[in-house]
This record gives structure tokens, sequence and C-alpha cells, in this order.
């Protein structure tokens, strides 16, 4: 996976708006589909910061890493929104566009978009920091301070927020499934009762 922002700066294409936008665009999306688990809003999301971005291009452009800057644009925007609209709207994860946004894996597809979907209800579950943290880390790929830097916090917040939102993720996995038929694969297929 290639690592974000490494499009327009690493091929020496400039600093302008249109260069930087071409080469990150569908990196903007793809981060902000992963961190709103729907695409109409990462699109408007995305919109959004580059609206802003545009009006104060000349100092985002004097930055080592205008698209790692346009990230943490990104990711602001994406804690913002959902103190605006997290009581007025519930996103439905549309498996398509993930789908899309993710390289395809061998196996049953059924099974992986069912794993797909506990994991975004899961992750909309966790405070929205969490929930920026992980996505960082784990699929944009980023390192500790490479996140850091996106949230504004210290590398150590970074792994705090990581630990603790693993921890709930994996508490919220041991609970019973939500579709009894179907047992998650990292659950023993039966339990064994201590009665």
């Amino acid at each position: 996976m290639q690592r974000f922002g490494g499009g327009a700066h690493r091929q020496g294409v400039g600093h302008r708006f249109e260069d930087v936008v071409a080469a990150e665009h569908g990196g903007l999306l793809r981060y902000a589909t992963a961190l709103a688990g729907d695409p109409d809003q990462a699109a408007d999301m995305v919109q959004e910061v580059l609206t802003r971005a545009y009006q104060r291009w000349d100092t985002i452009a004097g930055t080592e890493r205008p698209a790692a800057y346009l990230m943490t644009m990104v990711t602001n925007e994406f804690l913002s929104w959902r103190r605006r609209w997290h009581t007025r709207f519930v996103a439905v994860a549309d498996d398509d566009a993930l789908a899309r946004a993710t390289p395809a894996t061998p196996g049953d597809h059924g099974e992986q978009l069912a794993d797909r979907d506990d994991l975004e209800r899961r992750l909309a579950r966790l405070p929205r920091r969490q929930q920026a943290a992980l996505v960082l880390r784990f699929y944009e790929g980023l390192d500790h301070d490479e996140a850091a830097a996106v949230l504004g916090c210290a590398p150590g917040t970074v792994r705090s927020l990581c630990s603790r939102g693993l921890a709930a993720l994996r508490l919220d996995d041991a609970e019973p499934p939500a579709h009894p038929t179907r047992t998650p694969a990292r659950l023993p297929a039966t339990r064994t009762d201590p009665s």
C-alpha cells in the first residue's frame, strides 16, 4: 500500500494546488470514506477541505508536505463534522464503496463483506479520536509519528488511542454476534457452558 502524500511531492510535480489535488484526491477520498463510512459524506468532507485549502494555498504550499497537510485538514473536518452531525445522521456503510477502495482478496466475498460491515459498525461506536487514530495506523499505514502529526498530538497519545480503541473492539468482538446464524471468524464455533 502506498503511503498517503507520496504522489505530487515525491514525483516532483510541485506544489501547485491543481497538481497536488490531481495526485492526492483519490487518497483523500479513500481516507475520508474509511473515517466516515459513507462515500457521499466523505466526498462532502473532502470538497469542504479543498475549498478551504484553495483559499489558503499560498500558506499550505509553503509546507514541506502539502498533501499531509490536506490529510490533517480531512481528519479535523471529520472530527468537527461528526460533532455537528452525529446526533442527526446515522451513516449506513456502503459495502460497494468500501469494496472499490480496498484491494480484492481471495475467499468468500460474502463473508468478507459481512466482516467489513461488522468492523465498520464497531469502529463507528468508538470515540472519534480513537476511530481516527485506528484508521490512520491500520488503514492508511502511517506509523505513530506520522499519525501524531495528522492528529496534532504526541506519538504516545496515538499509541494510547490505538490501544484503547483496539481493546474496545476486542471487547465488542467478545459480545454475542448480532446474527445468531453467523459466528465471527475469530471466535470459537461452539462455546462451552460452565454449568
